[in-house]
């Protein structure tokens, strides 16, 4: 049986270290904390083991929580922990499978076994749906007095976020088919998108190339390239656009059925609900950015315009390296060093937990055909530990990029304490941790640059990355809006959603940007559209937040770091009213987006008092 035995062979391949002349050995992570290969005796042992504690923990439980509770919160207690402790199981061996799929969406193998997984665990978990459907029948009266009980106690955060869904959750029956059908729609069309993107190529010199790679060339200091590339990604974009037009309305549809039968008003409010957010903070947050678009975006790529001898930019030199500035390649070994030496500025405990991701094998550095574009940091479970992927190609935003995911990655070992049904944390505060951690990056690498030529490049790098985390993504919310809401009127065209994406892009970016044809195809591509409806304001959310934080952190006198570290160790088990009010912060107050607005627009002013100098 050759086709197994190459299977077998693959799945149980140790990690490799990737040698690349310019960035030195880039690191593959090892997945074997997890399991050794999609053919361990310990994953079977754990699906079967799985499918053996969810049939038992229904037979035990159904329809007997509410007497449990009735007796006090011990009894209770002991059906959460048995919940929590599947949750961890099945997390498990789902993180593995997840992580094995995005390191190459390309390979059969890996896609079958993913697919198998994700059934099987769907499958196992059916019996577990009736145990927060019947929480939420429990009397609230009834339940206080139960959570009186120290061991359920424990669990107030949790059982309380449970009770926000109550609203919108359904008859048992209908929760069981969203759940299994949760396969073959939702689940399917995302597999769908992932294997597309994967199997992408665009023709650049003769050669065909992925697409990070491609993208990547957006931000060569050849200009000739630059236009290339998008060139390139557009010819190919719109080749394919009938496959992502159909995978856009169908997600579209899945969503407002879902939405209409649980009883949500907005298309927007299944997100606030998960993120434990206001609608009205979001609605100011998003009005905030809008108005600011003049002061941030409009005018910064003016001014880049400027330092390019031209009155606007064609859409692929947004990202340009500045003009008559080195670009200079940073090494593996290098990047490494700058990211823990900034943590461990603010707090040794930062960079010895950050320490642990290279130490350790825990990210999966190069660039490689098939595999997942971006980066990402994924929890797994608490009984394990986070990953980290990254396409890392030694440019600076590289370096950004990962101090940013091993934020992510860091407040997910500090929260994984809280176990696995407490220590998740929603998006909007999710994003801060990692958005904290480029700005440490950031600041130390400003304050050892002396040149003046590579001071100001570093200040217009942060403030592109500040333009794309704030400004690019609200506008990329309100094109979500607009696509969901359009689709309630019918199924959307390719042109019509070109139309949407160029109308909310020409807003944000302003007339210095100039959106050449080609531009209008470039929704396709983005992953969060398709897996995490809604999910990008979190980004600008975390981003003015931290500004926010750093200014606090500036001037505080001492116990700055303890606080923060705390606020990341609560994981899930406060709002984001109760974690920022140590540091004087509330989300709520419209003027508080303004603040954080105001440092973007602040390191703007820096970079025409340089021009006015020069």
């Amino acid at each position: 049986m050759p086709a197994r035995s190459a299977v077998r062979a693959k799945a149980a391949a140790k990690p490799k270290t990737k040698t690349d002349p310019k960035l030195g050995a880039l690191p593959e992570w090892n997945l074997d904390d997890l399991y050794a290969g999609m053919d361990d005796p310990a994953l079977k042992r754990d699906l079967d083991r799985g499918d053996a504690d969810c049939l038992a923990f229904e037979s035990e439980f159904k329809g007997k929580l509410a007497d449990l509770a009735g007796q006090g919160g011990a009894r209770l207690a002991e059906a959460v922990k048995r919940y929590e402790a599947i949750d961890d199981l099945l997390g498990r061996v789902y993180s593995y499978a997840s992580l094995l799929y995005a390191g190459d969406n390309s390979d059969p193998a890996r896609a079958k076994f993913y697919g198998d997984v994700q059934e099987r665990i769907t499958n196992a978990s059916i019996h577990l749906l009736f145990f927060t459907l019947e929480l939420n029948r429990i009397d609230d009266a009834v339940l206080d007095a139960a959570m009186a009980d120290p061991p359920l106690g424990h669990y107030r955060p949790w059982l309380e976020d449970v009770r926000k869904e109550k609203p919108y959750q359904l008859e048992d029956r209908v929760e069981q088919l969203f759940h299994e059908k949760s396969v073959t729609g939702y689940s399917a069309w995302n597999r769908s998108f992932d294997e597309t993107i994967a199997a992408l190529r665009f023709k650049i010199g003769g050669k065909d190339m992925p697409i990070e790679r491609t993208l990547n060339l957006l931000q060569d200091a050849d200009g000739a390239k630059r236009k290339a590339a998008a060139e390139a990604l557009a010819k190919t974009f719109k080749a394919n656009m009938r496959p992502f037009t159909l995978i856009t309305n169908t997600l579209s549809k899945d969503k407002e059925i879902s939405d209409r039968w649980r009883g949500f008003k907005d298309v927007a409010d299944a997100r606030h609900l998960s993120n434990r957010v206001e609608r009205e903070v979001v609605e100011a947050l998003v009005e905030a950015v809008r108005a600011a678009y003049p002061k941030l975006s409009h005018r910064y790529y003016a001014l880049k315009a400027k330092w390019f001898g031209k009155k606007a930019l064609p859409h692929w030199d947004r990202n340009a390296p500045l003009p008559k500035v080195p670009q200079r390649t940073i090494s593996w070994t290098d990047a490494r060093s700058t990211v823990l030496t900034a943590y461990g500025a603010f707090s040794p405990k930062m960079a010895e937990v950050a320490d642990d991701f290279f130490e350790k094998k825990w990210i999966d550095a190069p660039a490689r055909p098939g595999k997942q574009p971006g980066a990402f940091a994924h929890p797994t479970v608490p009984s394990a530990h986070p990953y980290v992927l990254l396409n890392y190609m030694g440019k600076p935003r590289d370096v950004m990029t990962l101090a940013h995911e091993l934020g992510h990655g860091v407040h997910q070992v500090l929260a994984a304490p809280n176990g696995p049904l407490m220590a998740p944390t929603p998006l909007t505060l999710a994003e801060t941790a990692s958005v904290f951690g480029e700005m440490l990056t950031f600041r130390k690498l400003l304050a050892e640059t002396k040149d003046a030529k590579q001071r100001k490049a570093m200040l217009a790098a942060k403030v592109e990355d500040m333009i794309n985390t704030v400004v690019r993504q609200i506008a990329f919310y309100s094109f979500e809006r607009k696509v969901h809401l359009e689709r309630r009127n019918g199924e959307l065209t390719a042109d019509k959603i070109c139309e949407l994406w160029m109308s909310v892009q020409s807003e944000s970016l302003g007339p210095a940007i100039e959106l050449k044809p080609g531009y209008e195809t470039f929704w396709c591509y983005i992953p969060h559209f398709v897996h995490s409806p809604f999910y990008v304001y979190a980004y600008a959310f975390g981003d003015c937040l931290v500004n926010s934080l750093y200014a606090v952190y500036e001037k505080s006198a001492s116990g700055f770091a303890e606080r923060y570290l705390a606020m990341l160790a609560a994981g899930g088990t406060k709002h984001h009213s109760e974690l920022l009010a140590p540091f004087g912060l509330d989300a709520r107050d419209p003027k508080f987006w303004d603040g954080g607005l105001s440092v973007v627009a602040g390191l703007i002013d820096e970079l025409e008092a340089i021009d006015q100098k020069g």
